[in-house]
């Protein structure tokens, strides 16, 4: 008798430098295919795990979270051990545990932190600092010095329910706009709107071996395709004086990619926790 089938939640920590991003794609490397390739060596079953997002080529995860459907009846400490014996180094998986059928790593989320990390190569009164080779492949070195004020001035007016198709990776014409494939979510699924909710959105200063970084952390109950590295390329031309903070909640209004800020590289994000309901 073949056993039933379980439903699994695993948490996922990955470098997303050498991967083209979490989503299966053929004869490219990406996490979501590792880990199926590994499940595969590991249970003898090939499910696709179905991640909490889709994150981008170069992006990286604190807190992935996967479900996945497995008849193999395996304790899940040895499910981790076994999985992380035959994945590559720069994927880990920190646990494993069973779940309700009904669990969805993407269908069940309600909410999503993301942080983003800056390495200032310019500070009043210092000199130029230059970016260690250890931490270039996690931060955006930025070459003009940032005002931490001014960022969370900046931040603040992301903070609600607002429409952002301006820091939406399309900017569609008038004629297309109302279309549902004209928009994406983090995921690449066509949306029919760019509305989305910010629970919080602030910057800090967090302290490393190589160095002072400036932090980024935002909540939200979703984000379109880009729209973190969006915000965050917006914020940076307002912390170095090039942009006014007054001028952000107009971007939003104008409902146009072209009125917001450049795009922040993609190595300097991370997809920091995802959340469900109790």
């Amino acid at each position: 008798m073949i056993p039933a089938a379980q439903n699994w939640k695993l948490i996922v920590s990955y470098d997303g430098t050498d991967f083209r991003g979490w989503q299966v794609q053929p004869e490219q490397m990406t996490v979501q295919g590792e880990l199926q390739a590994a499940l595969d060596r590991v249970t003898g079953e090939n499910p696709l795990p179905q991640g909490s997002g889709r994150t981008d080529a170069g992006v990286h995860a604190l807190t992935q979270v996967a479900s996945v459907a497995l008849q193999a009846g395996i304790p899940p400490e040895n499910l981790v051990l076994a999985l992380n014996r035959t994945l590559p180094e720069s994927i880990r998986v920190i646990s494993a545990m069973h779940v309700p059928p009904d669990f969805h790593a993407r269908h069940s989320t309600v909410a999503k932190t993301y942080e983003y990390h800056v390495f200032v190569e310019r500070c009043p009164d210092q000199p130029r600092r230059i970016c260690p080779p250890f931490l270039a492949r996690y931060v955006y070195s930025y070459p003009w010095p940032l005002s931490l004020a001014v960022l969370n001035d900046a931040a603040q007016h992301f903070v609600g329910t607002h429409d952002f198709l301006s820091f939406a990776a399309t900017d569609p014409d008038q004629s297309t706009r109302n279309s549902e494939t004209t928009i994406e979510d983090e995921d690449g699924e066509p949306q029919k709107n760019a509305i989305r909710t910010i629970f919080s959105s602030s910057w800090h200063e967090q302290q490393t071996p190589d160095g002072n970084l400036l932090v980024y952390r935002v909540r939200g109950s979703g984000f379109l395709h880009h729209m973190v590295r969006n915000l965050v390329g917006t914020m940076l031309d307002v912390g170095r004086g090039y942009t006014p903070a007054a001028a952000i909640p107009e971007m939003i209004t104008a409902r146009a990619r072209a009125a917001a800020g450049p795009t922040a590289p993609a190595r300097g994000l991370f997809l920091h926790s995802v959340e469900y309901p109790e």
